[in-house]
């Protein structure tokens, strides 16, 4: 006897759809650390290799992060959790 198709969990879909981001926004800011590494070297060519690996990881990580917050309220919106926060809100505010 077939088996019905499962019904797909919205929480594993939007984890797939989080990481898909996260990995494409990863890519990204590791172009931008990049670029910003060739910026420093090209500034002063007297560059210590610590300040590049500072320049590198500083830039990165701060994209990095900015990125997957930006993800997260994005995600957070489609998913209707913050019209539950407003409803919560303006109920409260009646009382």
């Amino acid at each position: 006897m077939p088996q019905p198709d499962p019904v797909p969990n919205s929480r594993h879909a939007t984890m797939r759809r989080f990481w898909r981001i996260f990995r494409l926004l990863a890519l990204l800011s590791i172009v931008i650390a990049a670029i910003a590494v060739v910026l420093v070297i090209r500034g002063d060519p007297g560059t210590h290799v610590h300040m590049m690996i500072a320049t590198a990881l500083g830039v990165g990580l701060s994209v990095l992060l900015g990125s997957a917050l930006m993800t997260l309220s994005f995600l957070s919106s489609s998913r209707g959790h913050d019209d539950e926060a407003a409803t919560r809100l303006r109920d409260e505010e009646k009382e």
